[in-house]
């Protein structure tokens, strides 16, 4: 039996999701036991959630775990069926290519904005939506090299074994 090796990416999400139990965890305890309220906790909850809903479309899109509609696709034969995961491909790509450079405009134009409470740059949880999509990109991109080639990711036959 292979032994399968956690990647960066699954490590981030154990450690985001961690970190916002702990931090909602400091949050009710200090609000219900001590009767004080910390106002930082909500804040940078909500911003490690956004992190870890970009980091988790993107593990969904390397793990191939996303809604795909692959019944239809496999009613053609081989050389229309690649061709229509080439064109799938290529809008998922415009579409992501779109989405990072609207987010990477959105990130700088808030970077000199800073969070009341953590005192955070508002880039930092704006950017998770780039570095999502950018990471989306890349294993849409990956996946369709693998199935073009005729071979399983490397990620993805992990994942099944």
């Amino acid at each position: 039996m292979k032994k399968k090796q956690i990647s960066l990416l699954e490590i981030s999400l154990m450690i985001l999701l961690i970190a916002i139990v702990i931090v909602t965890f400091l949050q009710v305890l200090f609000r219900y036991l001590l009767h004080f309220s910390l106002g930082w906790t909500e804040e940078l909850a909500r911003f490690l959630l956004l992190w870890l809903a970009s980091l988790a479309c993107a593990y969904g899109f390397k793990t191939k775990s996303h809604f795909v509609l692959k019944f239809f696709v496999d009613l053609f034969p081989p050389l229309p069926k690649k061709a229509i995961k080439t064109l799938v491909t290529f809008g998922l790509s415009l579409f992501m290519g779109l989405f990072i450079w609207k987010a990477l405009e959105y990130t700088i134009k808030v970077a000199n904005q800073t969070a009341p409470s953590t005192r955070i740059s508002m880039a930092f949880p704006y950017s998770s939506a780039a570095v999502g999509g950018i990471l989306m990109l890349y294993y849409i991109l990956k996946n369709w090299w693998f199935e073009i080639k005729g071979e399983k990711s490397r990620d993805f036959s992990e994942e099944q074994e």
